[in-house]
């Protein structure tokens, strides 16, 4: 065979795909043109690779590496028109990005993961179980709002009714572009025979913070992934001229806005390691010389603690409740969605520790696939050096070395996994 893929090299594939030039580095929201493309990449390099290479109802691309009757073991497949995929060992991430995110958020987990079935096959190793590479789409949720939208869908957690009704900035349905970007809406929901096949997910992913960079090591395990939601908050006013309307005539949603990201640090600011963010504020009609109408904004809060997550979220919606009703306003907070505390499979990471002594185990404010999926199948966590520390910017890096110990690490859990 040729010689296995650098890691480093397939990432240079694509770093112009997306790339964001108002932002800074990758914009790749979910049926975008640039997901697709990052999509039919995928695609190309997994059938390069003799992978038999499928997209199920919910738009996760699965690339499978099949067990040979030869290597079977005497098992018995469940049709005789399809292979034996019981017991699969899967590994992937996704290719969609935040607003000028990284180009390794995502696509490393991905590149990462073909470069290790490469060394697998050059090192001649026979699988008894199959291997998958999945891909999942709208990870980020940046364009419906969601966050890991596909493994949310697959597992069950996310009514498919309620997905196809989700809206994006131009207000068009997750339905409408699904259908747009070739994909079918009506498939979408859970799959419970697939994950019933699945023994393991090992999700390979940049370190989104500097554990790695502080311990001078180039790979962690993961511990678990600290509780995570995000809320909708709509707050409704008056429009008006910004120079004829006297300040005591003003019903000013922004007023109110504001108190809410006041309220919002400050109360996560006295609860020790939880994190509060507004990153998203959308002023409807947005003039500068107009009082606005409305303000819708979006607010991230992360705790190890479940309990002081809702309480920092129902502390803040209080205050803005306070400030709407003083300003003449209204507000209505939505729960977009909610990830409690995640420790990933002890099992799992006992034998990826047999595999990976030297590596440190690091526990993550970063929600993930893996994350999601925990609670139905056996997951874990393969972190790779981030040196800045920083993630969902152009700032996020991993050095060449690096990845490479990255996709030697998957590789060598992956092998203990399959044979």
């Amino acid at each position: 065979m040729s010689a296995p893929a650098n890691a480093n090299d397939l990432l240079a594939e694509i770093e112009r795909i997306g790339a964001d030039a108002e932002r800074g580095g990758y914009t790749r929201p979910v049926f975008s043109s640039a997901e697709l493309e990052l999509r039919s990449w995928f695609e190309s390099h997994a059938s390069a690779r003799g992978l038999d290479v499928e997209t199920d109802g919910n738009g996760i691309i699965w690339a499978w590496w099949d067990v040979s009757d030869a290597d079977r073991r005497g098992a018995e497949a469940p049709g005789a028109d399809r292979p034996d995929r019981r017991g699969a060992i899967v590994t992937g991430s996704h290719l969609d990005s935040v607003p000028g995110g990284g180009n390794f958020d995502g696509p490393l987990g991905v590149a990462s993961a073909l470069a290790a079935i490469d060394l697998l096959r050059e090192k001649g190793v026979v699988l008894r179980h199959p291997l998958a590479l999945a891909v999942f789409p709208e990870e980020e949720g940046s364009r419906f709002g969601v966050a890991c939208l596909g493994s949310r869908l697959i597992a069950g957690i996310v009514a498919p009714e309620t997905v196809r009704a989700l809206t994006d900035e131009g207000g068009r349905t997750f339905a409408d572009v699904a259908t747009g970007a070739g994909f079918d809406p009506s498939a979408i929901g859970p799959d419970t025979e697939r994950l019933a096949g699945i023994a393991a997910f090992v999700e390979l992913h940049v370190e989104q913070g500097r554990g790695l960079a502080d311990l001078d090591q180039p790979v962690a395990l993961a511990g678990a992934i600290i509780a995570h939601g995000r809320w909708h908050v709509r707050i409704e006013g008056r429009g008006d001229h910004a120079g004829a309307t006297r300040m005591a005539d003003r019903h000013d949603p922004v007023v109110v806005a504001a108190e809410t990201v006041r309220s919002l640090r400050a109360h996560t600011l006295v609860v020790d390691d939880a994190r509060g963010t507004v990153g998203r504020i959308k002023v409807t009609p947005g003039g500068t010389n107009v009082i606005a109408s409305a303000v819708d904004l979006w607010i991230d809060v992360r705790h190890r603690d479940e309990d002081a997550v809702r309480r920092i979220v129902s502390e803040v919606t209080a205050a803005t409740e306070r400030a709407a009703d003083a300003e003449g306003c209204t507000v209505v907070v939505t729960e977009q969605s909610f990830s409690p505390t995640v420790s990933f499979d002890p099992a799992l990471r006992s034998r990826m520790q047999a595999v990976l002594p030297d590596a440190p185990v690091l526990d993550t404010g970063a929600g993930h696939d893996a994350g999601v999926l925990a609670d139905v199948i056996p997951t874990g966590m393969l972190f790779v050096r981030n040196p800045t520390g920083s993630s969902h910017t152009p700032a996020e890096t991993a050095g060449p070395e690096d990845v490479t110990a990255g996709v030697h690490a998957l590789a060598a859990v992956l092998e203990n996994l399959l044979t």
